[in-house]
C-alpha cells in the first residue's frame, strides 16, 4: 500500500508543480514579460547578405522530357552568357541545363548545374535551386558554389539568389548571386 501511496503522491506533486510553473508563464505573459530561458541566452543574429556577382544566362528554348511521377518534366539548354562581381568576372559556359519540374500546384522547381570560367581561367560550378512561383517577376533561388583554390572564399559561403527572364528581348535570364554573412 505504501508504494502505491508514494507514487500517488509524487504524481501529485509533478502534477502541482507543472501546474503552478503553468501559472507562472500566462502570469508572465499577462504582463508581456514572456522570456524563455533559451532565448535569453543566445544572441539575436540577423543576417546580412554581399553581393558577389550577376550573371546573364542564355538559354535555349525548352525541351520537353514528359510527364515523370510528380508531373510535367522539362530541360533548358545552357549555351553560354557573362558573370561579373566585385572580385570576380568571365564567361558562363555552355553545355549547363536546366531541369525543371511543374508541381500539381502550379509551382516550377528548376534545378540547373553549369559552369563559369573566370578571366584568369579557373572554372567554377554552379548549382541554382529555384522555385518559381507562377506570375511572380522575381524568383528566388539557394545557390551551391564549388571553386578552385583561387576562389576558396566562395566554397565557404552561404549563396542565395534572385532569377529573372529577359524575355522577349533576350533569351537569357539574369542572376544575382549574394553571401550570406
Amino acid at each position: 500500500m505504501s508504494d502505491l501511496n508514494n507514487k500517488e503522491m509524487a504524481f501529485k506533486r509533478r502534477e502541482l508543480l507543472a501546474s503552478a510553473a503553468g501559472l507562472a508563464l500566462a502570469s508572465s505573459a499577462a504582463r508581456g514579460q514572456v522570456s524563455t530561458p533559451m532565448s535569453s541566452q543566445i544572441p539575436l543574429y540577423m543576417p546580412q547578405t554581399e553581393f558577389v556577382y550577376e550573371a546573364i544566362v542564355d538559354i535555349e528554348p525548352s525541351i520537353d522530357l514528359g510527364n515523370g511521377p510528380l508531373g510535367p518534366r522539362a530541360m533548358v539548354p545552357i549555351t553560354g552568357g557573362t558573370f561579373e562581381g566585385p572580385n570576380l568576372r568571365g564567361t558562363v559556359l555552355a553545355g549547363g541545363a536546366d531541369r525543371q519540374q511543374v508541381r500539381q500546384d502550379g509551382v516550377r522547381t528548376l534545378d540547373a548545374l553549369y559552369e563559369m570560367q573566370t578571366d584568369d581561367g579557373a572554372i567554377i560550378t554552379v548549382r541554382n535551386q529555384v522555385l518559381s512561383i507562377p506570375d511572380a517577376e522575381t524568383r528566388f533561388s539557394f545557390i551551391q558554389i564549388t571553386a578552385p583554390e583561387q576562389y576558396a572564399w566562395l566554397n565557404k559561403s552561404i549563396h542565395v539568389g534572385t532569377l529573372n527572364s529577359l524575355r522577349p528581348g533576350r533569351a537569357a535570364v539574369l542572376i544575382r548571386a549574394y553571401r550570406i554573412k
